[in-house]
């Protein structure tokens, strides 16, 4: 004689149920991902422009407290390259005692950008200012849509 079992698996309900909870963590934390890339993106601008900003310092502190001019700093060349305590821009270096600072321009992770300007464009990665006759300077990193600094 043959029994009959009876058979074993999940009604229509308890799916549903299981997929409505997987959609709604699913909600939960997809935005978190999203956010997740912007807040690396504003973090790694930050670690850039502070490693800026600190060899922009020891050039000043090794240049009579003279911080790059804007027009010197605009394709990084005085960063990029050897100098003496006298020079502030590279045309004809007179020597080799200090620098160079960096050895490549650095990139804008927001906008890909690694040239230097005075004023915010699409072309630009970073904004430098610096007060003439002054020891005081701005370095910025430009937003995506180059109309704008982001400051940090």
């Amino acid at each position: 004689m043959r029994t009959l079992s009876k058979a074993r698996g999940f009604t229509l309900v308890e799916i549903l149920i299981v997929v409505i909870i997987l959609g709604i963590l699913a909600a939960i934390v997809i935005p978190q991902f999203t956010n997740a890339s912007n807040d690396a993106r504003a973090s790694s601008v930050q670690s850039t422009l502070q490693t800026i900003r600190s060899q922009m310092e020891l050039f000043k502190l090794q240049h009579s407290d003279t911080p790059p001019t804007s027009t010197a700093i605009t394709n990084w060349q005085l960063m990029l390259t050897t100098s003496t305590t006298t020079e502030t821009n590279v045309t004809n270096p007179a020597g080799t005692n200090f620098g160079p600072y960096m050895q490549t321009p650095p990139t804008n992770p927001v906008n890909s950008q690694s040239a230097v300007g005075t004023a915010a464009a699409t072309n630009v990665g970073w904004v430098y200012t610096n007060t003439a006759g002054s020891n005081q300077y701005t370095i910025q990193a430009v937003n995506t849509t180059g109309n704008g600094v982001l400051t940090y």
